[in-house]
């Protein structure tokens, strides 16, 4: 070989080496498959806060962790597909949000730790054998949004003054929902308020479910879950549409138009979930952790809704809530 070859050829591998040793570092970082169960912008404010928390832990994202994020935009047909991608891809440890994709990603794996920052009734779910010992390879924070769903009922009669027809509506492709819209109705029963159920399964079912209510509510009560989640703007805006207060599982509900809210802060949760991610990554296994329930819960109105709907929210309401949007 000549010498002005070698050097050329020596001085290309000298200035390759560094990206092949970036490349192979950034191949070495322990990596998070982060299941996004709807759309990045529905979910930024639930991201910083996780990503923040595993900063706080000593987790830089690019530097000593890798992030994969999956985006299923609420459509049940990309659970098994982001959940069967992120197995191939032999991520540490997989994060979920919502009870169908959590489904999604057991289904895909027995061997890969799964945790789900928000799931409703796990135990009832399937997902975990029980709170305190989850056993398998999957463990995180429960909703308990069933527990609540009398709270959330009396919270909005205290608003809405002799109401006794209320609609409901959620995605009846998720067994969480279902179980949740049972323990409304029993709640409903309770403090006899008539119940109008509206079914989903899909974004193409959610304007013909307003079109079929036609003055049958005087409210409307809506159960969390992605395909919610990722509608949601829609969701007020035919509400709003319609006439029909409405009460929500978490604030991010009602930043868009809903009335109501109460339940716990998701931010908080995703948070706690990045700190079960940081001792999964030095180690622990799912099953060693119980699954946690929510410490911190709002109380949420949206004051400028409630001027668009007429509404005079009582005074001592307003004094119970956490933030009132105005």
């Amino acid at each position: 070989m000549r010498r002005r070859e070698f050097i050329a050829l020596a001085g290309s591998a000298t200035t390759a080496w560094p990206l092949i040793a970036r490349a192979q570092q950034a191949r070495k970082l322990p990596t998070v498959g982060f299941f996004g169960s709807s759309t990045p912008s529905a979910m930024a404010a639930w991201i910083a806060a996780f990503v923040q928390r595993l900063h706080e832990l000593g987790w830089i994202e690019g530097h000593t962790v890798a992030i994969e994020y999956r985006w299923a935009e609420g459509r049940d047909e990309r659970y098994a597909q982001i959940a069967d991608e992120l197995v191939r891809l032999k991520v540490n440890v997989i994060v979920t949000y919502g009870t169908p994709p959590t489904k999604a990603a057991k289904q895909a794996t027995t061997a890969i730790p799964i945790v789900f920052a928000a799931a409703a009734d796990p135990v009832g779910n399937g997902l975990v054998s029980s709170l305190a010992r989850p056993g398998g390879n999957a463990t995180g924070l429960s909703l308990q949004q069933s527990d609540i769903v009398g709270k959330k009922l009396e919270l909005l009669r205290d608003a809405l003054s002799g109401l006794r027809r209320l609609a409901v509506m959620g995605n009846v492709g998720n067994l969480a929902t279902v179980l949740e819209i049972g323990e409304v109705k029993a709640a409903a029963d309770r403090l006899d308020i008539n119940i109008v159920s509206l079914a989903i399964r899909r974004a193409e079912d959610i304007s013909p479910a307003f079109d079929a209510l036609k003055g049958r509510a005087e409210a409307l009560y809506v159960s969390t879950d992605p395909l919610i989640f990722t509608n949601i703007g829609r969701i007020n805006t035919l509400a709003l549409g319609a006439r029909l207060p409405t009460i929500y599982n978490g604030r991010e509900y009602i930043e868009s138009g809903g009335l109501m809210s109460y339940g716990p802060s998701y931010a908080d949760l995703f948070r706690r979930a990045a700190e079960f991610v940081d001792k999964i990554l030095h180690g622990a296994k799912p099953s060693d952790f119980p699954v946690e329930q929510p410490t911190k819960f709002e109380f949420v109105i949206n004051l400028t809704t409630a001027k668009a709907l007429g509404l005079t929210i009582p005074a001592s309401l307003l004094a119970r809530a956490d933030q009132v949007i105005e």
